[in-house]
């Protein structure tokens, strides 16, 4: 019998991925302090490729506690900018000074993937992906953020490339699913290799 598959995040882009991939699973958020955990990883030095790995399994650790005889898939994405990690934005003003600062810039997106089994990591995987942002107006910006407010609120960046948040970018080197947040081909792999998805 396959195992049964619990995704440990609220994030509707990650289920919509493993969705239309045709996997079964079950969402079951969970409950972390990210801003604190964020915090206290910075403050020991962790990069954010280690920050991102490490919320992705304490989120799976997680929710496997709840459910140790499930594969739970924690995920997580953290943008790295001129040395600096960047979190969602609190309000619109946040998100424009954003993507004001990172116009014409490169950033990197840091997407982690844990899966836990009996609140042990089984499987894990970071996805890397470097952008660059085109160079656009204040106006335009501002007018961006004030009608995608309750998409780009939900991201790292400020925005979604998935739709109209890839006019913000001039260039884009990584996997596209890394980009989206989760290293869906990787997952898929293993996931296949496990016999969890048919071969």
């Amino acid at each position: 019998m396959p195992d049964r598959l619990i995704l440990a995040s609220g994030s509707d882009a990650r289920a919509e991925m493993l969705r239309r991939a045709a996997v079964a699973f079950d969402v079951t958020p969970a409950r972390i302090d990210e801003d604190a955990a964020r915090a206290g990883l910075q403050a020991e030095g962790a990069s954010a490729r280690d920050i991102a790995d490490a919320l992705a399994e304490a989120k799976a650790r997680k929710v496997s506690a709840k459910h140790p005889e499930a594969l739970v898939l924690g995920a997580d994405q953290v943008l790295e900018f001129d040395g600096r990690i960047l979190s969602k934005p609190e309000t619109k003003a946040d998100a424009v000074r954003q993507l004001t600062s990172m116009r014409g810039a490169g950033h990197k997106l840091h997407s982690a993937a844990v899966i836990c089994e009996n609140s042990r990591p089984v499987w894990r995987h970071v996805g890397l992906a470097r952008l660059n942002m085109a160079t656009r107006s204040n106006a335009w910006i501002a007018n961006y953020v004030d009608r995608k407010w309750d998409h780009v609120r939900r991201s790292v960046g400020a925005y979604r490339i998935e739709d109209e948040g890839v006019r913000l970018f001039s260039r884009i080197d990584g996997d596209h699913f890394v980009v989206l947040g989760l290293p869906l081909l990787e997952v898929l792999s293993y996931l296949t290799l496990r016999g969890t998805l048919p071969s």
